[in-house]
């Protein structure tokens, strides 16, 4: 699955990462709905390293639709609540 991090490029990731990085997204979400700019700040910069580390990067120059896209990693509480769909940032494949 292609999954953009918005201003970095895209990512390739497997289906088996989906599991995972919903309990990432989840712990963004409950970031958000804390008010908690700290926690939102981690919560974002570890769901945004977990996809990068797991993820092998597409060229540049390539241009795959992307099946999920990601804020930026400076992105604010507002600009990720824009984003939120109602099952989050990445919402379950079933």
């Amino acid at each position: 699955m292609i999954v953009r991090i918005m201003g970095e490029g895209q990512v390739d990731l497997s289906e088996a990462d989906l599991d995972l990085l919903n309990s990432f997204d989840k712990t963004l979400e409950e970031a958000l709905e804390s008010g908690s700019e700290e926690t939102f700040r981690q919560a974002l910069h570890d769901l945004l390293e977990r996809v990068r580390e797991d993820g092998k990067p597409l060229p540049p120059d390539s241009l795959e639709p992307s099946q999920f896209i990601l804020p930026h990693a400076d992105a604010t509480m507002d600009e990720v609540r824009a984003m939120l769909g109602d099952e989050g940032l990445l919402p379950d494949l079933a």
